[in-house]
């Protein structure tokens, strides 16, 4: 898995004249593994003598086998984290994987920014029954890369009080576990506690949601979320002017967010005003295409009722995706299933979003599998690998581009 050619490192596969296996990169850069092992019983991972890095026979934080030099330049080997081989991960942003196999000379490539590679992610919402911070660790312990965070009355509710510190409490975590985030608004009695998700934008009265969504912002701000996700909400069958309405709370939020300097994803949902990917385009188009404003793609919700393939759909909306959540579904019926237990054939949909270029979170969508979310989530990111692998597979056999 490569990130830039000049920044790419190799395990290759044999040893060099000095007896040694290299990761190398540019010869400036080359680390090499070498045989031996040191006073302290550890084998030497030699560049410079300075720079020496030692494989522990310790487990840290995590239950990872720490790769260590200085405390400060210490990388850890994370037990396969990554959808296809292990993170070698320092600071999140100096994180490096190790994936099998498709390096040059049929090393294995330890890289940073890997371009085409997606990042899995799991939704809060399926995590109702843990309390925030221990849902994460569970998340970054099965090894997802980010979290899609709905705000909700046990998840950082934006409602209660300090929270500007929760938040930040909440950013620390993140940061320690390596987890990105998106911010999700979909909580079902947050604002009501009778009414499922209400009230909406279309409704006689919208500010608690307006009020809603300009939280969520500003924490999307506090955290450095990827994007903020909303919806349009089910229009009440008394109210004559909904698109209106919806135009204008939209409005606000854009220019909130604007302000704030926060992408925001809208998402077309089953049944609401804005169902469909047409429909989006149309608020898009009645916005005045604000730069600041993508699209939510929910891919088991293409399959439930777009009229074009899962695949189809991502290519359709790629220059606007800017959140994408992953789920089964079956046709015609809005129920989020696990991998599996629907109609999608995953490795094109994820063929369709590398070749995309899409670069955010791809999120686990079960918000009704909270009773079993650990095991869930385990065999969830599990079938995102093997999809994975079968999607850079098939992209081989037909030549169109290398890993």
């Amino acid at each position: 898995m490569t990130g830039d050619a000049q920044n790419r490192l190799r395990l290759g596969p044999g040893p060099d004249p000095g007896g040694v296996t290299e990761v190398s990169g540019e010869p400036r850069n080359r680390l090499r593994f070498s045989r031996g092992t040191d006073a302290d019983g550890v084998t030497d991972e030699a560049g410079g003598a300075e720079s020496r890095l030692r494989f522990g026979t310790d487990t840290g934080p995590g239950g990872v086998t720490e790769v260590s030099g200085e405390p400060q330049n210490r990388l850890r080997l994370g037990p396969g984290t990554g959808p296809s081989g292990a993170d070698v991960s320092g600071e999140p942003q100096n994180r490096l994987r190790l994936s099998p196999g498709n390096g040059p000379g049929g090393g294995a490539d330890v890289s940073g920014g890997a371009e085409n590679r997606l990042r899995f992610g799991y939704g809060t919402n399926g995590f109702a029954n843990h309390r925030l911070p221990e849902a994460l660790a569970v998340i970054a312990d099965l090894g997802y890369e980010g979290v899609a965070l709905t705000l909700d009355t046990n998840h950082l509710d934006p409602f209660g009080p300090d929270l500007a510190r929760r938040t930040a409490e909440v950013a620390a975590v993140l940061d320690r576990l390596g987890l990105a985030v998106v911010v999700e608004t979909g909580a079902r009695y947050l604002l009501d506690p009778r009414r499922k998700h209400a009230p909406t934008l279309l409704d006689d009265d919208p500010a608690p949601r307006l009020e809603f969504l300009r939280r969520a912002v500003r924490v999307g701000a506090d955290l450095g979320a990827e994007a903020v996700s909303f919806w349009s909400g089910i229009a009440p069958p008394e109210v004559p002017d909904a698109w209106p309405r919806l135009v204008r709370g939209c409005a606000e939020v854009v220019a909130t967010a604007a302000t704030a300097g926060v992408t925001l994803g809208f998402e077309p949902e089953p049944g609401m005003l804005v169902a469909d990917i047409a429909d989006w385009r149309r608020l898009h188009d009645a916005l005045g295409r604000p730069p600041g404003l993508g699209i939510t793609l929910d891919l088991g919700h293409c399959r439930c009722l777009e009229p074009r393939s899962v695949p189809d759909c991502v290519t359709d909306v790629a220059a606007h995706l800017v959140n994408v959540q992953i789920d089964d579904m079956r046709r015609g019926v809005h129920e989020h299933l696990e991998f599996g237990e629907g109609e999608i054939d995953f490795p094109p949909v994820l063929t369709a979003l590398t070749d995309a270029g899409y670069r955010g979170l791809v999120a686990v969508e079960l918000p009704r599998h909270s009773h079993a979310a650990p095991v869930v989530a385990a065999r969830s990111l599990e079938f995102l690998r093997r999809a994975a692998a079968a999607s850079r597979t098939e992209v081989l056999a037909h030549g169109e581009r290398r890993r």
